[in-house]
């Protein structure tokens, strides 16, 4: 076949405008301590024997081998696509596309509610209620309750769809200085944060949080006391902030990794980012977000048991949960933060400050999804038309499209036709398969294609003479099998459910019927996939 009828065209039209630095701040938010962390930590209570401490360094440990396969395969190939190139190239086009377009793209339509989720308990419920406590608005205080609701929810889910699409089309220099600024007044928040939390102490923020909650929520004096009695009362004994148990707290993992797993989620960008074909930096790059948010969690946890208490921490999200009165809205630590002190300036400026940490983690529902379609574009699986690049920003402005309306859809069903939810319990189960392709992939390079992984400098990394990629591939993949075994067999991780499971076949099976309707169609065009997948993407 001439070169020109292989891929769509001769060259990608994506540059490479990220630097090292851009990797790390990507890597960094995509494991994001305030959104995904937060949020999944609150539900640690119901694994009451579990310490979250203990199930966050011995998952980090574990996952410093995803980024040693990733960081590697990179190297090799370092295209946009990432998991799909290698995937496709390696174990067969189809398992590539299959695999990765309901990992990286169907999946991520369905992220979108989650974000729109933590959109609304994290950013515009808590500031709505700083501004009608300090104003005295009964309104105010009603829209920060209706952002729970089904509509608040769907009018938040389109707000990040909204926020994504606009920050995604601006290309990846133009998302590079986005998450650039969000980085430094998220971090500027969270160092205010902490040091509000060393100064302060449990008494004043008890006082203040039920004087804040009487007059806010409306409920009835001593509502820390209450929580932490109602949470008792209903069965609910967490364990203390130092019994840091190990046995206990290995079923917290498989709830853990919705946070910090994800280290390696800009590996589809990489096509994109100068230095890619030089694994140490790719290496330290994901490593440095993977530490640095495990280090800062641990610390927050620390001073959360500090100055609110570790019972009561651990109780709010509980008796959120569970309907308790005194707690109706999520128990988010930025607005415990901002209670710390009545003035209205200093709660606004550590709820906007920490509302950074979304508005710079939001555009990941999309960015890297769309290189993914991309890719396949490229490859002539998916329309042509979506592979079209944008001259002015160089960001594949069709792709975007595809993943902006597909999360319409999705969150529409969402918020509005009763039971969709359940169908969407399994998605991170969807994108932990999609990375144990990529870990079978990278365990059998060096052997499935040798001279290609020879080529590269990282095939003299060896351990007891095997290849470093093969090594680190085992033994991460064992770690996913692991939690693949507890997200099916244990009802507490909400996963195990038949009609999500039946849901997830039919888009698996969507994806099958895609991939091999475009084989047929390609193949009465001249167009053998079969050739494609032997090449290697341009760039």
């Amino acid at each position: 076949m001439p070169e020109t009828t292989v891929f769509v065209r001769k060259a990608s039209g994506l540059v490479r405008a990220w630097s090292l630095f851009d990797g790390f701040i990507y890597a960094f938010f995509s494991v994001n301590l305030v959104t995904l962390g937060l949020y999944i930590f609150s539900f640690a209570p119901y694994i009451p024997q579990g310490h979250l401490v203990p199930a966050i360094v011995i998952s980090t440990i574990f996952i410093l081998f995803e980024i040693v396969v990733y960081s590697m395969l990179i190297s090799v190939m370092p295209r946009a696509g990432g998991d799909y190139v290698w995937q496709s190239r390696l174990l067969g086009g189809g398992i590539g596309f299959v695999l990765c377009m309901v990992g990286w793209v169907f999946i991520l339509w369905h992220w979108v509610p989650v974000y729109g989720t933590i959109l609304a308990y994290q950013v515009l419920t808590p500031i709505l209620l700083v501004l009608g406590s300090a104003t005295g608005s009964s309104a105010l205080i009603d829209a920060a309750l209706w952002f729970t609701t089904d509509h608040g929810l769907f009018i938040a889910s389109l707000l990040v769809i909204a926020t994504a699409t606009a920050v995604v089309s601006l290309g990846m220099k133009g998302y590079a200085r986005v998450q650039k600024a969000c980085f430094f007044v998220a971090m500027g928040g969270l160092l205010l944060g902490v040091i509000a939390m060393l100064v302060g102490t449990k008494a004043a923020f008890m006082q203040q949080f039920d004087a804040w909650v009487t007059s806010v929520i409306r409920v009835d004096p001593g509502a820390y006391q209450r929580i932490l009695t109602q949470a008792a009362e209903m069965g609910y004994s967490p364990i203390p902030w130092n019994k840091l148990v190990v046995a206990g707290s290995l079923p917290l993992i498989p709830m853990v990794v919705f946070w910090n797993l994800w280290p390696n989620w800009g590996a589809t960008l990489y096509g994109e980012v100068q230095g890619a074909g030089e694994f140490k930096r790719n290496f330290w790059s994901m490593t440095a977000g993977l530490l640095g948010a495990s280090g800062i969690a641990i610390i927050l946890l620390a001073l959360f048991n500090k100055t609110f208490g570790w019972d009561f921490y651990l109780a709010s999200a509980f008796a959120f949960y569970e309907g308790i009165e005194a707690m109706p809205v999520f128990p988010y630590p930025g607005l415990f933060i901002a209670l710390l002190n009545k003035n209205i300036i200093w709660q606004l400026l550590i709820l906007l400050s920490w509302s950074a940490w979304f508005f710079g983690w939001c555009g990941t529902v999309f960015l890297s999804s769309t290189r993914v379609a991309f890719a396949a574009a490229f490859d002539r699986v998916l329309p042509e038309w979506i592979a079209y690049v944008s001259p002015k920003t160089r960001a594949p402005v069709n792709a975007l499209l595809v993943m902006s309306v597909g999360a319409l859809v999705v969150s529409v069903l969402y918020s509005y036709l009763p039971g969709f939810a359940t169908c969407t319990l399994d998605t991170t189960l969807a994108i932990a398969l999609t990375y144990f392709g990529t870990t079978i992939a990278g365990i059998l390079l060096p052997y499935k294609d040798p001279v290609l992984y020879n080529s590269s400098p990282v095939s003299r990394y060896k351990i007891f003479g095997l290849p470093w990629i093969t090594v680190a591939g085992v033994i991460f993949g064992g770690f996913l099998i692991y939690n693949f075994v507890l997200w099916i067999k244990d009802d507490v991780y909400g996963i195990n459910n038949p009609i999500s499971a039946i849901y997830m076949g039919a888009l698996y099976l969507l994806a099958i019927v895609i991939y091999y309707g475009s084989k047929v169609v390609r193949q009465r065009q001249g167009i053998s996939l079969d050739v494609v997948y032997k090449s290697i993407p341009v760039e």
